[in-house]
């Protein structure tokens, strides 16, 4: 359980800020041009330094670095929820994004040491799993709630109490042996692979106001691409490397990072577009837009907790990731018949128990497989990358299927006031007939994107079936001492 109250105060404060953005630029007199920090921020620095996290919290001991995370996320959250100017709220973004690449590896590497014995280490990870399918979906909810209810503040300031109970369990229940004397920075890995990392993510957050082949973006992602080439290359020669190459290259944790990677970014799309489906074209409030997500959230964790966890330690894990690949992948084209007349019982509840019900499966599994068979000594760095698949997947995500939308949107709608203005009779266009227009227009955009996203949770499905070729798990597997004491207390 204290595990899981952290993660999904990390997993959850990357989307709860959205629905309160308005009200913070309004209080804070942020420009339309650097709104998009707050959001930023904190991704460039959370997915800049997931690798640096992970290795120090091998590094350090992952209970104490643990600890630390909490520390200083609750901290920045309460420097944001306090800022009086944009500057001060950004910089606390940052910091959150700095301190949760800290907490978010070593909360998941903890699970990995602390859960060995098969239906145990299923259970913990059907919660994690859940956690990581639907914390994005709960933080759009919790973000309403907060922003229509008290103030724009309280999303930020609502960590400060999660961290405080999530410290004070991981003092009393968490046990952890640090590798000490085993495990060294490497110094030029750290400046490659963050610095790849950030470039990438912010090349990607660049790409939506700017497009893709905007100089700035392009130079941002082949910059990025080139700087973890090098940093691919140093870890064949580091005497100490920051990522060893044997956690990617074998072939089912490599699968898994890349099934994470394209699942994700399917799923950061579909939040995005519901979102603004739901308040734009439909004018739902922002209580009853988060609402309106619980039942995918209810999907996510009965597939997780309910489903996964009972069959991943007697059945290979890809008999889960695929069948719940193609169920997300099912849901998202149910969505690709929206239209702009009021369709969620129809069409959107449908499809958010397909795909909550898909990620409830795929999850789980990828992130169990992604972290078993690892030496205690490399389990935060190993954990740090699932983490950087799940943010870079989400950058590139919420970028390129943007990107689409508005692109189709735009000729959508140019192309449909022309014809309108053409066959018009009368001195122009009526206001209702622009506005249908519009609105049909942009749900065009949105489900073309969402049709992307679709094929891109296919190739998610034929990644895991093809990758991931990995047995169950054995169930003769004994935990150490310690994890036997705060199994039951850590999840």
């Amino acid at each position: 359980m204290v595990i899981a109250i952290a993660q999904l105060m990390v997993v959850l404060d990357a989307t709860i800020v959205n629905i309160a953005l308005p009200s913070a630029q309004r209080d804070l007199g942020m420009s339309d041009a650097n709104r998009q920090w707050v959001i930023t921020a904190y991704t460039l620095a959370f997915g800049g330094l997931l690798l640096l996290g992970g290795r120090i919290a091998d590094l350090v001991g992952r209970k104490k670095t643990f600890m630390i995370g909490l520390v200083g996320f609750a901290v920045a959250s309460g420097l944001g929820g306090a800022a009086t100017g944009s500057g001060l709220l950004f910089g606390a973004r940052a910091l959150q994004g700095a301190f949760a690449a800290l907490l978010a590896p070593s909360a998941l590497s903890l699970l990995t040491t602390t859960f060995t014995i098969g239906k145990e280490r299923s259970k913990a990870f059907g919660i994690y799993g859940a956690i990581a399918g639907g914390g994005a979906a709960i933080g759009l909810i919790a973000g309403g709630l907060l922003t229509e209810y008290l103030d724009w503040r309280w999303c930020l300031y609502v960590n400060i109490p999660i961290a405080v109970i999530a410290f004070v369990g991981a003092a009393v229940f968490l046990h952890d042996k640090p590798e000490r004397g085993r495990v060294h920075l490497d110094i030029p890995g750290v400046v490659l692979g963050c610095g790849g990392l950030v470039a990438i993510v912010y090349g990607c957050s660049e790409a939506e106001p700017r497009g893709w082949g905007d100089g700035l973006v392009i130079g941002l992602l082949v910059g990025g691409v080139a700087l973890l080439g090098v940093f691919a290359w140093w870890q064949t020669r580091a005497r100490h490397p920051l990522l060893p190459l044997r956690i990617v290259r074998n072939r089912n944790r490599g699968g898994a990072f890349l099934t994470m990677a394209l699942a994700v970014i399917a799923l950061f799309g579909m939040f995005l577009f519901m979102t603004y489906y739901l308040q734009t074209v439909l004018g739902y409030s922002p209580v009853r837009t988060g609402v309106a997500f619980l039942p995918m959230v209810a999907a996510i964790v009965v597939g997780s907790t309910q489903i996964s966890a009972r069959l991943l330690h007697r059945i290979p894990p890809r008999f889960l990731m695929v069948p719940g690949a193609v169920l997300a992948s099912v849901g998202l084209f149910t969505l690709t018949f929206l239209t702009a007349e009021p369709a969620y019982v129809s069409h959107v509840l449908p499809a958010m128990l397909l795909v909550g019900l898909g990620m409830g499966l795929t999850f789980m599994p990828v992130l169990a497989t992604a972290t078993s068979e690892v030496p205690p000594r490399d389990s935060g760095v190993t954990s740090a990358t699932v983490n950087t698949a799940q943010q870079v997947g989400g950058s590139i995500g919420t970028a390129l299927l943007n990107t689409i939308a508005t692109s189709t949107s735009a000729a959508y709608i140019a192309d449909r006031l022309a014809d309108a203005a053409r066959r018009s009779a009368g001195p122009g266009l009526t206001p209702a007939l622009r506005e249908q227009i519009v609105k049909a227009g942009v749900v065009h955009g949105f489900t073309v994107a969402i049709g992307v996203g679709s094929a891109v949770m296919l190739l998610a499905a034929l990644v895991a079936g093809l990758m991931v070729t990995g047995r169950a798990p054995k169930q003769g597997q004994i935990p150490t001492t310690d994890s036997a004491e705060s199994a039951d207390a850590a999840v």
